[in-house]
């Protein structure tokens, strides 16, 4: 279980990080809608796992290709920002999991349920 700092500081990269997207001049991030939508620090403050989501699925993979070779420029400007020991390593990693959770609502409305009427 993750401690409060790190949960603080979770909070902070998400944070910053999505100011400097905003900044980021690649013409893959800057015609995407993205969110980042959770972080994960290892608790050593190595490693940071950023999870996106992106508005257009298309352009989901060429995003996350920019935000990976801008991954350099991000790390100066994060640790520029949040002043740590050691600034994480980001780790990209594609959140699927509002996909998902649209997909399994489809099939749920899609369900036929019949009701038993206790009337009779």
């Amino acid at each position: 279980m993750a401690s409060n700092r790190i949960n603080r500081i979770n909070e902070e990269i998400q944070k910053a990080l999505a100011e400097l997207i905003r900044e980021l001049k690649d013409p893959r991030v800057q015609n995407t809608m993205i969110s980042i939508t959770r972080v994960e620090t290892t608790p050593d403050l190595r490693y940071a796992k950023v999870y996106t989501s992106f508005l257009e699925e298309n352009k989901a993979e060429d995003a996350l290709k920019g935000l990976k070779s801008a991954g350099g420029f991000l790390r100066r400007e994060l640790g520029r920002t949040l002043q740590l020991r050691y600034t994480p390593e980001l780790v990209w990693a594609l959140d699927d999991s509002i996909t998902y959770g649209a997909r399994m609502l489809k099939l749920i409305n899609s369900l036929e349920v019949k009701h038993d009427d206790d009337d009779q």
